[in-house]
């Protein structure tokens, strides 16, 4: 997929359909973009008479009365060259001061746009991404956009009217053969640039392809950095690496080959412009038809054209690079998540806590069918366990309670309301969870706790950190609680990083509590503890329990056996173990593994 978006994208010049999706962020400073524009314009009129004082301060220097020369005029229109050359440094500088501000808001606002747009795309996406590529693909977008509006308002385009300004201007003081060589000139530059630009398209696309990669590469072993040495792969991992760093450097060189033939071709044509430009002029001073301030003027006029003319070969390239990338970035956020709220979604509004599932079947896809007619009820206040072997399809309940995805069919309901006409950040807020893997944010012990409910106060946290029993340990901790976590929270125990998410969902305080295998990474002193806590903080509220321990959920209100994606048995422990079935047999395996530990 990703080959033929970039084919599609490079097919083309340019995208406007780019730019007119960057127009409203250059609208937001309206009074800004005027005043830059009118300094371009001032700039580029000091640009265009800076030829013609040249020319008249030589033509007076080279007047046989020299004494005459040095007394009346030179040190004015010296004096005027410079003023013209200052003005048109400053308004060039007041031009890019004023616009930088509308840049980098629009960096910004689209940053943002891109940050919220990512939160809001569904589970799937985010377990299919590649994070290395994807971070670099935005870096590159946001860098196009700054680009993309700087040099095309104020490099491309002025550098077009000075062309033709320029062009009119030599038509109109000496004929026909200078205009004719410059426009030429650039027709055949621009010609030559645009067709040699789209056949590097190919080797661009082949580096940012491996720049992406190799980022993956790196970003996705950095961040498995204990499974790597877990399986003593560093040297796999290394080899891994280098083989994308070549590919990299393989592709680098091709395109830095094909930027050589660009970059000849166009020094080609500039030098043999100019030469003729020069060539002609000194046929006519010859002649006596034109004057050296002429021959002055013609060769400041010529370098004026082609330094910038030169510059704008550049621009041009990194401009459909630009495109390229902003697309890149615009084909992201046009992405639509898998789950949205529907048009008449409200609210949710838990008076109780009910729990029902009707129905419900899913898969993730039409080979992998994970649930078939499930129906169960959780009353409000009751702890209801869901047990089963490995794959049965208990964690993939919890996803759809959550709506990271949407059923099949049936459907869940939460007071009777449906779970899929409510919207989901009502949805998730009703609902607290410790997940089987706990992953934590690199910062300290105590704002990762914060995090289940960010405006807490310092001692609501400390409430839930007490009901977590993770008071003694932070106090153990060299820098207690703002001990840093590391990335992922890998400075941390499983069953500690298991306390914090608890901590951490007791601070929520959400009337539906979730634990999907929460006390699996426990030894049976800390499991206990919580156990106890989940006891406390359970009284008046719905809880959901996902375990493999089945000792752990003995004393659950209701005990749903899954197995193969089906309910085949409800009730609670000593009902079940008596009706000698699939629980009794679970039980029965397990009590025969813990008296083999023992």
């Amino acid at each position: 997929m990703r080959s033929k978006q970039h084919t599609q994208i490079d097919d083309v010049p340019f995208n406007w359909r780019v730019v007119k999706q960057l127009w409203p962020y250059l609208l937001e400073f309206k009074r800004r973009v005027f005043i830059a524009m009118l300094c371009l314009i001032a700039a580029k009129v000091a640009s265009i008479g800076l030829p013609f004082v040249l020319k008249h301060a030589v033509d007076t220097l080279n007047t046989p009365d020299t004494e005459k020369a040095l007394v009346l005029v030179p040190f004015a229109l010296i004096a005027a060259y410079g003023l013209l050359r200052l003005a048109n440094v400053l308004f060039g500088e007041i031009r890019d001061t004023l616009f930088g501000r509308v840049t980098e808001r629009a960096m910004r606002r689209i940053s943002l746009q891109v940050f919220e747009h990512l939160h809001r795309l569904d589970l799937d996406y985010h377990l299919n991404r590649q994070t290395g590529g994807l971070s670099r693909d935005i870096e590159r977008g946001t860098s196009g956009i700054s680009f993309l509006m700087r040099f095309l308002v104020f490099n491309i385009v002025p550098t077009l009217l000075e062309i033709l300004a320029v062009v009119g201007v030599l038509f109109y003081n000496y004929g026909w053969s200078f205009a004719a060589i410059i426009l030429v000139s650039v027709i055949g530059y621009i010609g030559f640039s645009v067709r040699a630009t789209h056949w590097r398209t190919e080797f661009v696309r082949a580096v940012n392809q491996a720049d992406s990669l190799s980022n993956t590469r790196a970003i996705d072993s950095l961040l498995n950095y204990e499974t790597v040495k877990y399986f003593n792969n560093e040297d796999y991992e290394a080899k891994r690496y280098d083989v994308a760093l070549a590919d990299w450097e393989t592709a680098r060189r091709k395109n830095r080959l094909s930027l050589f033939a660009l970059n000849g071709g166009q020094a080609t044509i500039i030098a043999i412009a100019m030469t003729s430009m020069m060539a002609v002029a000194a046929y006519y001073v010859a002649q006596g038809t034109m004057t050296i301030g002429d021959f002055v003027l013609v060769n400041a006029f010529t370098m004026q054209i082609f330094m910038p003319l030169n510059f704008l070969g550049f621009v041009y390239r990194e401009i459909r690079g630009a495109l390229a990338n902003i697309e890149n970035l615009f084909t992201l956020l046009s992405k639509s998540p898998g789950v949205i709220d529907n048009q008449d979604a409200k609210p949710l509004v838990i008076s109780k806590g009910n729990v029902r599932f009707e129905n419900v079947s899913f898969g993730y896809g039409p080979d992998r069918q994970i649930l078939h007619n499930v129906s169960f009820r959780v009353p409000a206040g009751n702890k209801v366990a869901i047990v089963g072997p490995s794959g049965a399809g208990k964690s993939t309940i919890i996803k759809l309670l959550f709506r990271f995805y949407n059923a099949d069919s049936g459907e869940i309901y939460i007071d009777e309301q449906p779970v899929s006409r409510s919207t989901q950040a009502s949805l998730r807020q009703a609902i607290g969870i410790v997940p089987q893997d706990t992953v934590l944010f690199n910062d300290s012990i105590f704002e990762n706790i914060r995090y289940g409910n960010p405006p807490a106060s310092d001692e609501e946290v400390y409430q839930a950190i007490e009901h977590a029993h993770l008071s003694d340990f932070i106090n153990a901790l060299p820098q207690g609680k703002d001990t840093k976590v590391g990335e992922r929270g890998l400075k941390l125990s499983g069953g500690e990083k298991q306390r914090v998410a608890i901590a951490r969902t007791i601070l929520k305080g959400a009337p539906i509590l979730l634990f999907d295998e929460a006390t699996s990474s426990l030894d049976s002193q800390s499991e206990h503890a919580i156990l106890s806590a989940f006891r406390e903080i359970a009284v008046g509220h719905t809880s959901i329990v996902i375990a493999h321990r089945l000792s752990t959920i003995v004393d659950a209100d209701s005990i749903i056996v899954i197995q193969d994606g089906r309910v085949v048995e409800q009730g609670n422990h000593a009902l079940l173990l008596a009706n000698n079935g699939p629980y009794y047999h679970l039980w029965n395996t397990q009590q025969k593994v813990n008296s083999k530990d023992v």
